[in-house]
This record gives C-alpha cells, structure tokens and sequence, in this order.
C-alpha cells in the first residue's frame, strides 16, 4: 500500500494516561523521512518536555533517534543509532538487547506510532509483530518493548483539517486506517486509528490528533 505524503505539520494533545501537548514537524529529508518534535507533560504531578529529532531510510526502518528531556531533575540527552539491519548502539555503546528492533517507540510521543505503519505497509487483515527501542519519558531509560499490528477494515472519520469554520454544512469524511494494537509488558491492546499518511488520529487514553 502507499501513503500519501507526510504534511508539514501536525499535533496531538495526550489526556488520560498524562496531560500534555505535542507538536511535531516533517521536513524533506532526501530518499527518507526526519521527524521533529517536542511534547510537554505533566503526569502525576511530574513534568517534562521531551524533544525528538528522528531520522528513517528509504524503508522506514530508524537509523538515528536523538532524544533531549528537560525536568525538574536537570537535563538529559539520549542518542539511538541502528545500522538499519536491527543492530543498536546507544550513546555509542551497543546495545544487544536491542537485536531485532527496526523502529523507535517514546513513550512521551503519539507520533512515533507511524513508524511501524510506514515500514510494514500491511494490507486489511495482515498482521505483525514490532518490537522497538522504547525509550522512557521521565529518565530516557532505554528497553525493548514487544508489540504487535493487526490491520482491519477501514473507519470513516470527519476530516477536520478540510471543515470551514461556522459552516453548517457536513464536515467532510475521509477512510482511516485502523489497526489493533497490543503491547504485552503493558497489558495493553486498542485500535488505532490513522489518515492517510500513516499518522495515528486516535490513540485511546493515551492522545488524540488536533492539527
């Protein structure tokens, strides 16, 4: 399957599990794709933001997350880089326990969840697993976190993005892609739902798309 292209832009704001806001930025990037972001939380009581500069090759599989986390705490900085075969290293150190993962999960960020949609392109009723380097959002502790993707069929969501304000006319529709999520270690499965650039709309507890 093929994605329409990346926009310029796009937000989240995260309720439930914390509140916050993120704000990430797409520019062009040659053959792959450079993901920009930042997010802002405040859960039980902690705060954080969390900034992100991420690069993917022509397949989607991550070569270089550099993450930057500012807290009450102090600063602190994490630097993931994959020979794009899921082999690891993390500050310049390798990172074996990492073997096998192709995408980066932050746990500070919705936007993440389009690496795996992007690299696998499953069609409706495929499945796969995508174990990625889950980086924590409150110390950039570095894991590897078991998920998996299912695809089913399509949902239709409103197209805010293209609705005029005050119009009383029917807010245009467009098809979502819909996926079930699991995560083991968390205990947590959802369907996510994604527009068509493979960004994630509806990420439940965790966030939802504004912009």
């Amino acid at each position: 399957m093929v994605f329409a292209p990346l926009p310029t832009t796009a937000a989240w704001r995260h309720d439930i599990a914390r509140d916050g806001f993120e704000v990430a930025y797409f520019p062009a990037d040659g053959a792959g794709a450079r993901l920009m972001g930042c997010t802002t939380a405040v859960e039980e009581g902690a705060t954080a933001v969390v900034s992100y500069d991420l690069i993917v090759d022509a397949d989607w599989a991550t070569r270089r997350a550099k993450v930057a986390l500012q807290s009450e705490f102090g600063a602190r900085q994490r630097l993931l880089e994959s020979d794009g075969h899921a082999r690891w290293r993390v500050d310049g150190e390798p990172a074996p326990w990492l073997d096998g993962c192709l995408d980066v999960d932050l746990e500070s960020s919705a936007m993440t969840n389009t690496l795996p949609v992007h690299r696998m392109r499953l069609g409706v009723g495929d499945r796969a697993d995508a174990p990625a380097a889950y980086v924590r959002m409150f110390d950039l502790g570095v894991e590897r976190l078991e998920q998996g993707y299912r695809r089913i069929a399509d949902a239709v969501v409103a197209a805010d993005s293209d609705a005029v304000a005050g119009s009383h006319e029917p807010r245009p529709t467009r098809a979502g892609q819909r996926y079930e999520y699991r995560s083991p270690a968390f205990d947590f499965e959802c369907v996510l739902v994604f527009d068509e650039s493979g960004l994630v709309l509806d990420y439940p507890g965790i966030a939802v798309r504004v912009a």
